[in-house]
């Protein structure tokens, strides 16, 4: 068995559900596909033919996971391949770390702040300036921990007075 770990090459049969996995769009943040978030962990083909993927939740108990999985389900479904398992991970634990750069500059052009610095533990954690996605101020300060989703934060621009939310650092 032959594990796909990230996009490659249509070629092999691990890396064509790799590609139709990748595909399927976060339902709370659609401009961003499960492979831009980090979330799409695992996808391969096993020896008896079965699809195995393996997802990771931004959060433990986040509600879009069912939906995710269902669409994952059906993406492969629609590629081909009816022996499909989607299995849930939370270890490792999902971090802002594995956002593409790709998955970033998505997230600020539809009005979403993307996280500022990593996740990486240290003896001190300093909160960074969050830019406004809209007119680029770092003059912004957050209305409250907790936005539209558990994942952000809700944050307002002091210059240009819109509010956006900011993708939290975890």
């Amino acid at each position: 068995m032959v594990t796909v770990t990230g996009p490659r090459p249509s070629a092999t049969p691990d890396a064509e559900v790799w590609s139709i996995a990748a595909t399927v769009c976060d339902p709370e943040i659609p401009v961003l596909t499960i492979e831009d978030l980090g979330v799409l962990r695992d996808a391969h083909v096993s020896e008896s033919g079965q699809v195995l993927v393996t997802i990771t939740p931004t959060y433990s108990g986040c509600p879009a996971m069912d939906a995710i999985r269902d669409d994952v389900t059906a993406a492969l479904h629609g590629g081909g391949y009816d022996d499909v398992v989607v299995r849930l991970v939370l270890a490792p634990a999902w971090t802002t770390d594995w956002l593409s750069d790709g998955g970033k500059a998505k997230l600020a052009e539809y009005g979403i702040a993307p996280p500022t610095g990593t996740a990486a533990a240290g003896p001190v954690r300093i909160g960074l300036s969050v830019k406004c996605p809209q007119c680029s101020s770092l003059n912004t300060r957050e209305l409250t921990r907790f936005g539209s989703t558990s994942c952000k934060a809700l944050y307002v621009c002091n210059d240009c007075r819109e509010p956006f939310d900011y993708f939290k650092v975890h």
